[in-house]
């Protein structure tokens, strides 16, 4: 037998909420997104995409090609109850079920027949129950692995079902654009086609040494195996953490602001060897500063992609500190960093060139030397 998995996407996933709790925005351009002058667009509806706004935007660009929108901040403790509830649906079909983010989890069907019939029956019945349940569109894409499932949801959307079986596998991957490949990023994208390769029949086409030549002995690997829809990767039934945090309350109050930064830095830095030693990327980042009078403030952004780099999370962080305005007679009394939005990082897009190489560097750097090794906080940028 076989193996059966099916992969859940659900359709504007937060501006979808949105507009469930408020009816009277249903019909209407709704975006989520970081209000701030430095603001991403986590979601936008259907609506507002017709108008050319879509996810990791800056939201001042999303409020040109859309004025008349309706702009609300994320609430993401309201998309983490939904999420749990499509999540529910989903186990009482298999225990194996793996949220890759709120709005998006593999289900591995394989062996549950007996249970619960044919696959397909299932897919049909998941896809029929998520929106009669929760009230909300869900796309849903059955395939003989992750890959093929992802991307069967992929051509599902809007609210739609599709099924690859094995033997429709490289029929259905050959017109797809090579970008289309889960763990294809922009970079990898660009450099296939500046050697004329655009499609995944094209991709088929070069042999694995010539891609282990171009992309190295794993990454050639990985795209001739992506090429031919092969995936291997299991479902892992995870619950991520929701968020991911440091602070410190510090003995005597700091007024030094090269100080502060340089300790928001030092959290930064903290919070990403957690993320890395748990193997989580994050897409949104957060500080907190708790001045003398004990008053505190709070900011965050969303990211246009989940990363665990550190000198992005750190950079971040900093220009979050930024936007704190704190009062000259008050100090600094507790200072935190955060992450939210965890995903599992197995599913980054390759890390082909050296920037991308660089976080992950760092993280291994100070894991075998100790948290002090490349610290930001001294580095003496500013």
């Amino acid at each position: 037998m076989g193996r059966w998995i099916l992969h859940v996407d659900m359709d504007a996933f937060y501006a979808a909420v949105e507009q469930l709790d408020h009816p009277e925005l249903r019909g209407k351009p709704v975006i989520v997104a970081g209000l701030g002058p430095r603001g991403v667009v986590a979601t936008a509806s259907y609506e507002a995409r017709a108008f050319g706004v879509h996810s990791a935007m800056p939201t001042a660009q999303a409020r040109r090609l859309c004025p008349h929108g309706v702009f609300l901040p994320p609430r993401f403790e309201r998309y983490e109850e939904m999420a749990e509830k499509v999540r529910a649906i989903l186990r009482s079909y298999s225990p194996l079920v793996e949220p890759i983010s709120l709005d998006e989890a593999f289900v591995d069907l394989t062996g549950t027949e007996l249970l619960h019939g044919p696959p397909e029956r299932v897919a049909q019945e998941i896809h029929e129950r998520i929106p009669k349940e929760t009230g909300l569109s869900c796309s849903v894409g059955l395939g003989p692995n992750k890959l093929m499932a992802k991307l069967a949801s992929d051509a599902a959307k809007p609210g739609g079902l599709r099924i690859v079986r094995p033997e429709e596998v490289l029929d259905f991957l050959a017109p797809l654009p090579v970008e289309d490949l889960w763990g294809v990023g922009p970079k990898t994208a660009a450099r296939l086609w500046e050697k004329g390769i655009h499609t995944v029949a094209e991709l088929r086409e070069v042999s694995l040494s010539l891609l282990q030549s171009w992309f190295g002995r794993k990454g050639g690997e990985f795209l001739w195996r992506l090429s031919r829809g092969l995936d291997d990767d299991p479902v892992v039934p995870t619950r991520p953490a929701k968020s991911l945090s440091h602070e410190t309350t510090y003995p005597e109050d700091l007024f030094d602001p090269q100080e502060i930064k340089a300790e928001v830095r030092r959290l930064s830095l903290l919070v990403v060897d957690r993320l890395q030693a748990e193997g989580l990327l994050a897409q949104t980042v957060q500080i907190k500063v708790r001045f003398s009078d004990f008053t505190t403030v709070t900011r965050q952004t969303h990211l246009p992609e989940p990363t665990d780099h550190p000198l992005l999370i750190a950079e971040e962080a900093v220009g979050l500190l930024a936007r704190v305005s704190i009062p000259e007679e008050q100090g600094v009394r507790l200072l935190g960093v955060g992450v939210a939005e965890l995903s599992p990082a197995r599913f980054r897009a390759l890390p082909l060139f050296a920037d991308d190489r660089l976080g992950q560097t760092i993280g291994e750097i100070r894991k075998k030397y100790g948290p002090q090794a490349l610290d930001l906080a001294g580095s003496g940028q500013n």
